[in-house]
């Protein structure tokens, strides 16, 4: 099974990194990742996240 998450950090209060790192403790595992933004004008870094679960 397959789940796509949009991993977003703007500063340590905001961010969704704790979403991410429980999947990976329920033992999801990350397959692939993309970029969807920079962060050049200081603003939220985005990246696509494709997860794997046998």
């Amino acid at each position: 099974m397959q789940k796509a998450i949009v991993v977003h950090y703007f500063n340590e209060k905001k961010n969704n990194l704790a979403e991410l790192n429980q999947l990976l403790q329920d033992g999801w595992k990350v397959v692939s990742q993309n970029p969807m933004s920079c962060s050049e004008s200081g603003g939220t870094v985005y990246s696509l996240a494709i997860l794997e679960k046998n």
